[in-house]
């Protein structure tokens, strides 16, 4: 969906997100907003942010759960998107990477 026709305007969107569609495929890339453009350290690993990647539209949990359930592929950092992840049974708890203190999670679905 483009920004024109998701209510980008509340003060509840917290959340960053963009939606990819490769053919069969799509790919929902969503992070907490207070992480977009931080890049996360721990030991050798650093994980950009991006809001080229991330960043299409802004949201509020509700929304990413209605994206969530048509994704194939999803990219979530953050403590949001990622229990909207939990919560919803895309990602198992025990699967959850910690990158400088930040949850960090990824499912991708066989059809």
């Amino acid at each position: 969906m483009s920004r024109e026709e998701e209510d980008t305007d509340s003060q509840m969107n917290n959340i960053c997100m963009k939606i990819y569609t490769v053919g069969n495929d799509v790919l929902v890339a969503a992070c907490d907003a207070g992480l977009l453009g931080k890049t996360l350290e721990d030991g050798d690993i650093n994980f950009e942010v991006s809001e080229e990647f991330y960043y299409g539209i802004m949201g509020d949990t509700g929304m990413l759960e209605r994206h969530l359930e048509g994704a194939t592929i999803a990219n979530l950092v953050g403590s949001m998107c990622v229990k909207c992840g939990i919560d919803m049974g895309l990602i198992m708890k025990e699967n959850v990477l910690m990158i400088g203190g930040v949850p960090h999670a990824q499912f991708a679905l066989m059809v």
